[in-house]
């Protein structure tokens, strides 16, 4: 699964929050293959609208998911997964938009997740050196120079703060390679629409009730492979 590095020349970047994760959809942007061929929606079950309930306890009070309008193959399950990385990886299926959390017996538990755009899009293996929850978010100087408007939340004005509009969403994972920051992070999203299609800049994202489960499983130096 190792078959491209991850984006390179991003040296040089600080460890206080910066990415280059954000979600600006592009009209010219299409939904992948993937995306455009999906399921009709169906009904959830219980236990499914229980794993997407609100989460008023948050720092930031999360309202409940409306699963119902994300296809049933992106939803959170349990599934059988033989693979060759050890227990408490990370394995991102681009190609199906799907993020796995390998666990032991032969079994793993998977998510549905968003990816980057053409141009954006990046994979290789590396760690999850550090989490945070509620991040702070840095636009790095490329970004800001793509989209000036963003030039108000620059490391020197601080960031944009945490909360329901930050696009890390309520958690994020870092994503260092040979022990530097890649700026590359798995993190929360409201953008449900946005869930197995290309629709960010580079990063992986997933519905916040997602990525909160996913943070309470996943420990600092756990192997991440996306390809």
């Amino acid at each position: 699964m190792d078959r491209r590095g991850f984006v390179t020349g991003l040296a040089g970047a600080s460890l206080l929050g910066l990415g280059g994760c954000a979600g600006h959809r592009s009209a010219a942007i299409q939904p992948s293959r993937a995306a455009a061929s999906l399921p009709p929606k169906i009904s959830p079950p219980n236990h499914v609208l229980a794993m997407y309930a609100a989460a008023p306890q948050e720092r930031f009070p999360l309202p409940a998911v409306e699963i119902h309008q994300v296809a049933e193959r992106y939803w959170r399950k349990r599934v059988s997964f033989v693979t060759r990385h050890r227990p408490g990886s990370i394995i991102v299926d681009t190609g199906n938009f799907h993020l796995y959390f390998v666990e032991t017996g032969g079994t793993a538990m998977r998510y549905g997740v968003s990816l980057g755009q053409a141009g954006f899009s990046w994979s290789g293996t590396g760690v999850i050196q550090w989490k945070r929850p509620w991040p702070t978010w840095t636009p790095p100087a490329e970004m800001i120079t793509r989209l000036p408007d963003l030039a108000e939340w620059s490391a020197e004005n601080g960031g944009m703060p945490p909360g329901p509009e930050n696009p890390l969403g309520a958690r994020a994972l870092y994503i260092f390679q040979n022990g530097r920051d890649t700026l590359y992070r798995v993190h929360g999203t409201p953008d449900i629409s946005s869930i197995g299609s290309a629709a960010s800049s580079g990063c992986v994202r997933m519905l916040n009730q997602d990525v909160i489960d996913l943070f309470n499983r996943v420990r600092p130096g756990a192997r991440i492979v996306v390809a």
